[in-house]
């Protein structure tokens, strides 16, 4: 059995990396979002509604690609690409 101390604070763990992940997530989708991918930057209001809660759960990764400054979606890494010609 796990003890209340532990519970309580995985609880307020997740809950502030979802509270950060929230306040992320709507500037992101609104103004960022256009500036890691060029297809984006034309998405509806309903794309946008869209991609809100996985932008929210993944903030730490979009927010590594933001100060890195990429620019378009990254490559694709499968064994088929990897495989040499």
């Amino acid at each position: 059995m796990i003890p209340l101390e532990l519970a309580a604070s995985i609880v307020r763990l997740v809950a502030g990396y979802l509270l950060i992940g929230t306040g992320f997530s709507v500037p992101f989708t609104v103004w960022w979002a256009g500036r890691l991918d060029p297809v984006a930057a034309h998405g509806t209001r309903g794309f946008r509604l869209l991609i809100l809660p996985g932008a929210a759960l993944l903030w730490p990764l979009l927010v590594l690609r933001l100060l890195r400054g990429d620019t378009s979606p990254p490559m694709e890494r499968t064994a088929h690409r990897g495989r040499p010609r």
